[in-house]
């Protein structure tokens, strides 16, 4: 069935404002926890995801994009998992596409790339002008090794996709010592003379994964040591709305992000919640604060339950996160995946 497009009247309602006042304006909202990639620093090959029963349905994940906008959300980023892989997914975006211009700023979309190609034209046509792919290697033998599939020419060919459908696309990549490390200039490169920024990201200790992520961990800093004695990077004043520092290089004629949840703390300015695609509300990603938006949802009063839930959201919502990944065998700073968050 198909999600009703409608304009309610803004309701006046408080905006969303946590205890050391910071605004909140960007909601990532998942639609799925699965994933068509097993991204080795990211989950298990064996990955068990949540049986489809526990999942918002399409409906649920529409009115709670409303509550946020309601409470002053101006930015929605749907993310996974893979968001693409939910075979319902574009009329969710064509829904909240409608309130673009009216309640809403922004409306984006992070993926892996692989369903690209088949959805990039629908997403630029119900609103969405900006889409980041997950993209950390452009080596076909090294990205099947990192994916575990071996399906590099399905993203290239998505990205290509969006790029020809008008859409803007950043390219995220994870920094990995001894993985991709040697690659980072080129893959740079590569974006840049596509046309698209890029973001490097430090990896994130969220659940177990096969292996230790203190083997692979690369903090940022000594990157943009090595790139510095390539190129000139000059600090830009440019902001997406999301964590990244960036920096235009004039000899690649790009802009390149650095986020750095370890190595550079960038909470102070946090503007975002997360919602799962069960409705679980975390305040931070490396927080274990959650409050359940599904219950209050399927209550007997789901608007006044969702108010309350959004504003207990502010009180516990903390200061920071503690991400540390400093010794072999330490437990993750939380056990949930990230695909379980969403990016």
């Amino acid at each position: 069935m198909a999600l009703e497009i409608r304009r309610p009247e803004m309701t006046g309602r408080a905006p969303l404002v946590d205890g050391f006042q910071r605004r909140i304006t960007y909601l990532r909202l998942s639609v799925t926890d699965r994933c068509d990639f097993r991204c080795s620093y990211c989950m298990p090959e064996a990955m068990k995801f949540l049986p489809r029963s526990e999942v918002l349905s399409l409906e649920e994940l529409h009115k709670l994009a409303l509550a946020f906008i309601a409470r002053g959300v101006r930015k929605i980023r749907l993310t996974g998992g893979e968001p693409l892989v939910r075979r319902d997914m574009v009329e969710l975006v064509q829904a909240l596409g409608s309130r673009l211009g009216h309640g809403l700023d922004e409306l984006t979309i992070t993926t892996n790339g692989t369903q690209l190609a088949l959805f990039a034209d629908r997403l630029a046509s119900a609103g969405v002008r900006r889409v980041n792919v997950s993209l950390d290697t452009l080596d076909p033998a090294l990205f099947e090794k990192l994916t575990r599939r071996d399906r590099l020419d399905k993203v290239l060919e998505g990205i290509a996709a969006a790029k020809a459908a008008g859409l803007k696309v950043k390219i995220n990549a994870v920094a990995l010592k001894g993985l991709n490390e040697a690659e980072l200039p080129d893959l740079i490169e590569w974006a840049h003379a596509q046309g698209h920024d890029i973001t490097l990201i430090e990896v994130m200790p969220l659940g177990e994964v096969e292996g230790d992520r203190v083997d692979h961990y690369l903090p940022l800093c000594v990157v943009q040591d090595r790139l510095e004695e390539r190129w000139s990077l000059s600090p830009s004043t440019h902001s997406s709305g999301g964590p990244a520092r960036y920096f235009d290089i004039a000899a690649t004629g790009g802009r390149l992000g650095l986020i750095t949840p370890l190595t550079n703390n960038f909470c102070a300015g946090c503007n975002r919640l997360r919602v799962t695609a069960t409705g679980q509300l975390y305040p931070c990603l490396g927080g274990g604060e959650r409050v359940d938006l599904r219950a209050a949802m399927r209550s007997d009063n789901p608007e006044a339950m969702l108010d309350a839930a959004l504003d207990e959201a502010m009180q516990i919502k903390p200061e920071r996160h503690h991400f540390r990944i400093d010794a072999r065998g330490a437990e993750p700073s939380q056990p949930r995946h990230m695909s379980m968050t969403g990016g």
